[in-house]
C-alpha cells in the first residue's frame, strides 16, 4: 500500500517492476485491498493510451489514509510546546480560547444575554452537539435529601482533540471556563476523558427554579 501511497495513481504493472512482481501478482494484492476500502480505482485516459481502455490505476482511500497513520498529532503537540516557549502560558491559553470560539459565537447567537439558566444549559448542550461533541444533559442530585443540591450534568462523549489535550490541560481550562462564562454560574469538572474519564462531565449547580424548569424540559422530551 505504501507504493500506492507514494506513486498513486499508479498500476499494478509498474509496481511489480519497482518490487520485482508480476502484475498478476501485485493485481490480486491490490484486490484485496480494494475489497478492505483501503485502496481505490482510477481510470486514467490520455495520449499515452491512444483510443484503448482507460488505464486502471490505484489510489489510497480515506480509510487506507487512516490506517496508514500520521504526524498530525506530533505537529500539533509541536507547535503547542513552540508556542508556549515563545510566548508563554498565556499564548497556548489564548489559542486554547480561539479554538473554542466558535462555541461562544454559536450560543450567543441562539440566545439572549439576559436567558434563564436551563435555557443556557439547553443551548450550550444543543451546540456542543452540533459541534460533534456528542453531549447531552442529565439532572444530578435527585436523592439528596437536601433540596438545594440540585444540579446539572453536561456530559461530551467525545473529544476531538483527546490526546493534545491530555498534554495540555489549558484546553480543559479554557472550556471549562468558557462554559462558566455562558452559564453565568460556577461550574466543576467532574471528569475528562484527557484524564481517563470515559466522558467529559461538567457539574453545573441550579438554584430551585432552574432545578423545576430541568424536570419539565427533561419531561417534554419523554
Amino acid at each position: 500500500m505504501h507504493a500506492v501511497l507514494s506513486q498513486g495513481p499508479v498500476s499494478a504493472a509498474t509496481i511489480g517492476k519497482e518490487l520485482d512482481l508480476t502484475a498478476a501478482a501485485v493485481r490480486r494484492h491490490l484486490d484485496t485491498l480494494e475489497e478492505e476500502g483501503l485502496v481505490e480505482v482510477k481510470a486514467v485516459s490520455g495520449s499515452q493510451r491512444g483510443a484503448g481502455r482507460p488505464s486502471r490505476r490505484y489510489v489510497v482511500t480515506h480509510q487506507g489514509q487512516v490506517e496508514l497513520g500520521d504526524d498530525y498529532l506530533d505537529v500539533a503537540s509541536e507547535a503547542m510546546s513552540a508556542l508556549v516557549e515563545l510566548g508563554g502560558q498565556e499564548a497556548l491559553r489564548g489559542f486554547a480560547r480561539k479554538y473554542f470560539a466558535d462555541i461562544e459565537t454559536r450560543f450567543h447567537k441562539q440566545l439572549p444575554e439576559d436567558a434563564m439558566l436551563n435555557d443556557r444549559i439547553q443551548t450550550l448542550t444543543a451546540v456542543l452537539a452540533d459541534l460533534g461533541f456528542a453531549a447531552t444533559t442529565r439532572r444530578a442530585g435527585r436523592a439528596a435529601k437536601v433540596t438545594t443540591l440540585r444540579a446539572a450534568q453536561i456530559c461530551q462523549g467525545h473529544c476531538p482533540i483527546q490526546e493534545l489535550a491530555g498534554e495540555f490541560p489549558q484546553f480543559c481550562e479554557e472550556e471549562t471556563d468558557l462554559f462558566a462564562r455562558l452559564l453565568q454560574v460556577d461550574v466543576r469538572r467532574l471528569s475528562t476523558m484527557p484524564t481517563g474519564g470515559h466522558v467529559c462531565n461538567t457539574h453545573v449547580p441550579l438554584g430551585r427554579a432552574a432545578h423545576a424548569s430541568l424536570i419539565a424540559a427533561s419531561g417534554s422530551k419523554n
